[in-house]
């Protein structure tokens, strides 16, 4: 699974000018799952999620996570992070997994961040949406498991 990760101020996600998740502080995740994830790259995806060291301390550095901080996580489905570009000059989603496959595993890291304790919103399966955010630092980060 890749993800990425944006430290924001508020972030928000919408289907057709309909709201369907918003945060304020916090973290906004886009996530694409491969043709090779499974459950136990979903569990450890939202493990690295909640423990991610990228909100600054007292100091400035970043050493707290949104779990340290009680932050919530704006969860975006996201197909194109699997995206091969290598070729030509059109992507090919073929890395991707199907979305029969892929639904059941974002929303698996959904769960496991809701039960660590996250407050979690999510876009829609496969809709296209529209992903609003102020990108905080700006911080964005990849991760993949």
């Amino acid at each position: 699974m890749r993800a990425v990760v944006q430290r924001v101020s508020r972030a928000s996600v919408s289907v057709e000018g309909q709201v369907l998740g918003a945060i304020g502080p916090g973290l906004l995740v886009l996530v694409g799952v491969g043709r090779r994830d499974g459950p136990a790259q979903a569990d450890r995806l939202a493990e690295r999620l909640w423990q991610l060291r990228i909100f600054e301390d007292h100091e400035g550095r970043p050493n707290l996570s949104a779990a340290d901080l009680g932050l919530p996580l704006l969860v975006v489905s996201q197909f194109t992070l699997y995206a091969d570009t290598s070729r030509g000059r059109r992507p090919s989603f073929a890395p991707a997994a199907p979305a029969e496959e892929a639904e059941p595993l974002v929303e698996r890291v959904v769960a496991q961040l809701r039960d660590h304790g996250a407050e979690v919103a999510t876009g829609r399966f496969g809709a296209t949406m529209t992903v609003a955010l102020v990108n905080e630092g700006p911080f964005t980060v990849l991760l993949e498991t």
